[in-house]
């Protein structure tokens, strides 16, 4: 009989579907000798039916009139093979996952076949198998809709009490493998997203409802699994552990998507299930207490993966009520966390509560006192409102801002700006936490006094508003409610609550005035911080005092000395091009629509240049950063100094791009026109001094050396005379003439050292992100030429004249920056050193 099976026919027949049906359906026990027949029947049927739901009705009717599933049960039961076991379960995938005509799904959903395969007690210790029957439920999952889903449940008095394709399923929720959990979860959401009424309320209710427990509890355990990670890359940085890092974060990220999705198909006990849980389970217990104390028996959650968490989840789960309850939370005391001796506030105690009422009451004529005025409100205004309380979360995060580190200060910001691009946070609780936008404040007082409130007319059409007191809006009331009446342990009593919005307001400007005022914290982390200030006030200045003014000038001011050093740098021939480039992109930047940062960066190691570990504080690799760096720096001091004097910021910087170099010169002499030089130009010998040099090991060349600069470019010059043009000679090496440190040898006074520096930059701003990659760049190194002279006097001489050119370039930079430094000295050329002509031509 099997061998008939073998015989020549056309495979996609339906008389082959005949024939292997009537040979299926007298198989009584399946052993060594049959198993191969019957496992390649299913698959043969499989095919045979795929092939026919798309080209003959005929097939399916013939699956259905010979009840092929019920063969399908039979076999299973009769037969303990796990081969079997997955070749079922797959062809039952495979079928189900092909068929298109709705009268097939329906068939195979109306009997309880389908059900049956998926309560069948299968050996779920084989990974294999278990694979099989995953995919066999998502091909299910993938055909559920309004009317096949009433198919696969058990209801009672128009109640469903039970759903196996569900039940069973949620069961591997949690397992080891992703691939299992990732199928398991588009199951539900396939399930979720139905709509159906009664099928909602049954996953809704308990026991089923503990799936969203046993879900968040998951996320929590990540999350505490990821602080682990992030404490192990602080002691030892390797790309290794960023890589760790990086791969936990995308499955902390999977699951809140996950999370989101759920919440997104609309069933109003599941969202309200989900936010309760990651309340109580995880920001009130873990993320809020991480951001407040610094203990020594430390929480579960650092503050660097908090600060991370909030972000993640304000951005993803958008739940209305999560993200204001999240906001009132950081005005609030939590009673959950017991205050231990040993616990600190991570940061210092923000000098900023008051900062305006100081500003209220001093006199402008009285200059001398104002400093002792300010201080004595402060320290009267702290006792008054902070006196013996524990501070609220919202204190640490600008705490952070002002005394924390770089990632804390990088976190906080991202915070900040998570909070204020929430669409879900109400106005009211923005405007409470002293982060919405001042068109924002405009808006609201406006509609408030159209509608006829005294206070927000006051407010509206008051010239001094900074005597008007505001409110708190009847929202935040309504979730300080909620967190004293349905979330024991969290007490509203805090003064931050209580507190006017306007000192709110004036406690973050103060902090990121601060901010801007630090020598500690990066570039790229101040241009967010200018971002968040340039949301907050995007049109006016008149909510910066006399205080904000001065810090921000003096800051600036002192950006403008470091640029000025870089002025005589080993970079200053980029520094214009720098310049130019970096005000256009912290232009674009600080004016954006949204922070363009991934929050996951502040969980990754700080990035430490390769130069900085190996190179000297000679290495041009290491200045060439640190030029970038203090360049960035004042483009944004520079932005909000001209912010701060209320004037428009202009496209491109005011910078001299020409500056005329003297006539009498050494680039004049040796017949440049364009602050250009390239091998193989032709120039005039003048001033050229003799040298020898070794570019290869026992192969010395002679060469005529000079030192050229034009305008802010410069050159170190090695040529060689032409023959048949007297006093003229062709460029064969050039160097930049920056950063070259000459340098006489000390034991051989006829030879001068140079270093010699790439001609452009050899990084990139992706260096941050490229140093946490696997691959480990090498650190480049300079070049370095040694030139020989035929005397000591000759030496002295080329020493000079590189000294000479130098400073007349660093000059020329300088008088190129005039108009964008604000430097307050003449604009002649009495600076300029005068060149001694030299006679030693050839």
């Amino acid at each position: 009989m099997w061998f008939s099976f073998w015989r020549s026919r056309d495979r996609l027949s339906l008389d082959e579907l005949r024939f292997i049906v009537d040979q299926l359906k007298k198989v009584q026990v399946v052993n060594e000798v049959n198993k191969e027949f019957v496992i390649e029947a299913l698959r043969s049927i499989a095919e045979l039916i795929t092939y026919g739901d798309q080209h003959d009705a005929a097939y399916f009717e013939f699956f259905m009139e010979k009840q092929v599933m019920g063969e399908f049960v039979r076999i299973l039961r009769i037969c303990e093979s796990l081969i079997f076991s997955r070749q079922l379960l797959q062809t039952m995938s495979i079928i189900i996952q092909n068929l298109k005509n709705d009268h097939s799904i329906y068939y195979m959903f109306r009997n309880e076949h389908v059900n049956y395969l998926i309560a069948y007690p299968f050996d779920f210790g084989n990974e294999e198998l278990l694979s099989y029957y995953i995919s066999f439920l998502r091909a299910i999952s993938g055909k559920l809709n309004n009317d096949t889903i009433s198919l696969l449940v058990k209801t009672k008095i128009d109640e469903v009490v039970g759903f196996p394709l569900y039940v069973e399923a949620i069961r591997f929720a949690l397992h080891e493998e992703s691939m299992i959990r990732t199928a398991v979860r588009a199951l539900t959401l396939n399930v979720y997203h139905v709509g159906d009424d009664s099928v909602n309320r049954f996953v809704s209710r308990a026991p089923h409802s503990d799936y969203f427990l046993h879900l968040i509890e998951f996320f929590r355990d990540r999350c505490i699994h990821l602080k682990s990670i992030v404490s192990n890359a602080k002691k030892s940085q390797s790309a290794e552990l960023s890589s760790s890092i990086l791969c936990a974060v995308d499955e902390i990220e999977d699951n809140l998507y996950y999370i989101s999705d759920v919440v997104s198909a609309g069933i109003p006990d599941v969202g309200r299930l989900i936010m309760d849980k990651v309340l109580r389970l995880l920001i009130f217990p873990l993320v809020l207490p991480s951001l407040r104390t610094e203990a020594v028996n430390e929480p579960s959650l650092g503050a660097v993966t908090s600060l991370y968490l909030l972000c993640c989840i304000l951005r993803i789960v958008k739940i209305k009520d999560l993200a204001n309850i999240v906001a009132a939370a950081l005005l609030c005391h939590p009673e959950m966390i017991p205050e231990s001796a040993e616990a600190k506030i991570n940061g210092n105690l923000l000098s900023h509560a008051s900062s305006d009422l100081a500003s209220q009451n001093k006199d402008a004529n009285n200059q001398n006192s104002m400093s002792d005025t300010k201080n004595h409100i402060l320290h009267s205004a702290l006792n008054h409102m902070y006196g013996g309380m524990r501070f609220a979360p919202r204190e640490a995060l600008l705490s952070f801002v002002v005394s924390g580190d770089e990632v804390q200060v990088s976190g906080s910001l991202n915070v900040l700006a998570t909070l204020l691009q929430t669409k879900e946070l109400d106005e009211s609780m923005a405007d409470a936490l002293g982060i919405l936008p001042q068109y924002k404040q405009h808006k609201k007082k406006l509609l408030q006094a159209l509608v006829g409130e005294d206070s927000a007319e006051e407010q509206l059409f008051s010239s001094e508003g900074n005597k008007v007191k505001d409110r708190i809006s009847g929202e935040l009331d309504i979730y300080l409610q909620k967190l004293k009446q349905e979330y024991v342990g969290i007490s509203c009593v805090h003064p931050e609550v209580g507190a006017s919005p306007r000192v709110h307001r004036f406690q973050v400007l103060d902090s990121l005035v601060s901010l801007f005022c630090r020598s500690n914290i990066s570039a790229e982390t101040l241009w967010h911080g200018g971002w968040l200030l340039r949301q907050l006030l995007p049109y006016s200045k008149a909510e910066f005092n006399s205080h904000h003014l001065t810090l921000l000038t003096d800051s600036f001011h002192h950006s403008t000395a470091r640029v000025l050093e870089e002025a005589r740098g080993t970079w200053l021939d980029l520094l214009l091009a720098a310049i130019c480039d970096q005000w256009r992109k912290c232009k674009r930047a600080i004016e954006a629509s949204s922070l363009r940062k991934d929050p996951k960066c502040i969980l990754l190691p700080p990035f430490k240049s390769a130069y900085d570990e190996h190179a000297s504080s000679e290495s041009s690799f290491a200045a060439g950063e640190r030029m970038c760096e203090a360049v960035k720096v004042f483009a944004l001091l520079h932005h909000l100094h001209i912010f701060s004097l209320g004037k428009v910021l202009p496209d491109q910087p005011p910078v001299f791009s020409d500056v005329d170099t003297p006539e009498k010169s050494r680039a004049r002499n040796a017949g440049l026109n364009l602050p250009e030089l390239k091998p193989n130009a032709e120039i005039n010998l003048v001033g050229t001094i003799p040298c020898r040099i070794a570019f290869e090991r026992s192969k010395e060349r002679h060469f005529l050396f000079l030192a050229l600069s034009m305008s802010s470019c410069g050159w170190l010059v090695l040529a060689e005379e032409l023959p048949v043009k007297p006093g003229r000679g062709l460029v064969r090496v050039v160097a930049p003439l920056a950063g070259c440190n000459p340098r006489v040898d000390d034991k051989h006074l006829k030879w001068l050292h140079l270093r010699i520096r790439p001609s452009s930059f050899p990084f990139t701003e992706t260096a941050i992100y490229a140093g946490h990659s696997k691959v480990k760049s090498k650190a480049l190194v300079d070049g370095r030429w040694t030139l020989a002279f035929q005397d000591e006097e000759s030496c002295k001489k080329a020493m000079s004249m590189v000294v000479e050119e130098m400073e007349l370039q660093s000059c020329m930079v300088e008088k190129s920056l005039e108009p964008l430094l604000e430097l307050d000295r003449s604009t002649d050329d009495s600076r300029l050193p005068e060149r001694v002509e030299d006679d030693n031509t050839v």
